[in-house]
């Protein structure tokens, strides 16, 4: 049964719009190190993989990025120099991916000296996103509290990574 609503938003609930930006964000930088790399790959089949990812990538970004004329925004933005932004954000992913791997493995520990190591593992993530998130935010490349500078920036990296030639 299709679901209606009485009234219809005007635009995205904040909360859905950051998950949202989540994705751009994370799938962005994902599709750009695929297209760098994919010269690399010798082997027909994972080539294939690949090019299958690179292309799903390009139709998930170019569906979300629909969503975001539909963005809470108060004012515009200027733009960051793409290639640091780029290592930058690959690197934030990957910490804050960690943050999240290693929290994760925690969890399933039963031997104490596993748990202590992982638990220090952790916590040098932990610093790593930080390090790498204050980095970005004071060089203008993570406007975190500036919704639309955030959601430009997101839409400009997805562009780019769309129209990347590899």
């Amino acid at each position: 049964m299709e679901e209606t609503w009485e009234r219809q938003p005007q635009h995205l609930a904040w909360h859905e719009t950051l998950e949202i930006h989540e994705l751009v964000a994370f799938q962005s930088i994902g599709l750009m190190k695929l297209k760098k790399s994919i010269g690399d790959v010798q082997d027909e089949r994972l080539r294939g993989l690949y090019q299958n990812t690179i292309n799903g990538l390009e139709v998930n970004l170019q569906e979300l990025l629909q969503f975001y004329a539909l963005a809470p925004r108060t004012e515009a933005m200027n733009t960051p120099e793409m290639e640091k932004g780029f290592y930058a954000g690959d690197l934030l992913a990957l910490a804050k991916t960690s943050v999240r791997n290693y929290a994760i493995a925690i969890t399933e520990t039963a031997t104490p000296t596993v748990r202590e190591t992982l638990t220090n593992h952790l916590q040098k993530a932990i610093q790593t996103h930080a390090d790498v998130f204050n980095y970005m935010y004071e060089n203008g490349l993570y406007p975190a509290y500036d919704m639309n500078l955030l959601l430009e920036n997101d839409m400009m990296n997805a562009r780019n990574a769309i129209e990347m030639d590899y």
